[in-house]
């Protein structure tokens, strides 16, 4: 009995000293991290907001963590495939991706046969931005006010675009239907680029848009802005003001960062969050933020993580009211 108990007091002392031992090493992993390569996953094609902001973040990565982070673009099916490839990913650190607000847009239209929002995890926001309220000048509206009382005076007539059913830029018009009450016939494209040809030509005169694409044409008259779609008004269009001012408690903010795969070791995305966070304060980082119309936010991942359960249920109530189903 004696020999018995020793031996099961060893083999606990064991175990106790083997879990002690890969506490340790945990963290020296994650100090080592990166020892090879990180693949960053953009899930759209090159030159969006998402490819801007992966290509210039990845850039500082490599730099302050010394491993090169090499963007690997895989668009298609609204961001699927390469969200998909980031959940399967092995949870290592190894493979990260860069993603916009349309994960959670995306993740509410389509039900994937995978869960993003479980199977893949906040690490760090970048920053954020409004999209805008747009109309061809052909549309006899000056304000949000004014768009309001017309769509309501023509039930069902009036067009709008959007960057693709199910994307955010059609989330955000359906909220801002349903919140109005109004109803409009929806018009899909591939991107908000794609749509400009339509929008300017009034073909479908109005958006709610991505900032860069629309401002150009806001100065030229081409296009008239009637609000921005954050609760308060945005840096680069002082004179625009809020959807909110008209319609309170409309607040829709498209946000930048990164995520990895479900099982990613925290200390890992500890270290790469800290890295980002110390990005977002170089001055040339901030600089290149603002010339994309980006305002610089950083924070944990737990503040980012609520901010993407948060939306993720406002969109999926948006679908579910809307009937909205993806193509």
């Amino acid at each position: 009995m004696i020999r018995s108990s020793v031996k099961q007091s060893a083999a606990r002392s064991a175990l106790a000293a083997a879990a002690l031992s890969s506490l340790a090493v945990a963290p020296a992993l994650a100090q080592q991290y990166p020892v090879k390569p990180v693949r960053v996953i953009v899930p759209f094609a090159p030159g969006g907001g998402s490819d801007i902001t992966a290509r210039q973040f990845s850039a500082k990565l490599t730099e302050a963590l010394g491993q090169q982070f090499v963007v690997d673009n895989r668009g298609g099916a609204g961001g699927i495939i390469g969200m998909e490839m980031v959940a399967k990913a092995v949870p290592d650190g190894y493979v990260l991706m860069m993603m916009s607000g349309s994960f959670s847009a995306t993740a509410a239209t389509h039900k994937p046969p995978f869960d993003p929002i479980v199977n893949i995890v906040p690490v760090a926001e970048f920053g954020i931005t409004p999209f805008v309220l747009a109309v061809h000048p052909s549309l006899p509206v000056k304000t949000t006010k004014e768009l309001i009382a017309l769509a309501k005076a023509k039930p069902g007539q009036l067009v709008y675009a959007s960057s693709g059913v199910g994307g955010l830029t059609h989330l955000s018009t359906e909220l801002f239907l349903s919140m109005t009450k109004t109803k409009m016939i929806h018009v899909p494209y591939k991107s908000t680029g794609a749509a400009m040809t339509d929008l300017l030509s009034g073909q479908a005169p109005i958006i709610v848009g991505s900032l860069l694409p629309v401002v150009p044409h806001l100065s030229t008259g081409k296009l008239r802005a009637l609000g921005v779609t954050t609760a308060q008004r945005w840096y680069s269009l002082p004179n625009v003001p809020t959807i909110a001012e008209t319609l309170p408690g409309y607040d829709v903010e498209l946000w930048f960062g990164a995520m990895a795969p479900k099982g990613t070791p925290p200390e890992i995305i500890a270290r790469v969050n800290d890295a980002i966070n110390k990005a977002l304060q170089a001055p040339d980082m901030k600089k290149n933020l603002e010339a994309q119309g980006l305002t610089a936010t950083g924070g944990t991942p737990q503040k980012f993580g609520e901010r993407i359960n948060r939306e993720y249920a406002r969109w999926v109530k948006v679908v579910q009211e809307g009937n909205i189903k993806a193509e």
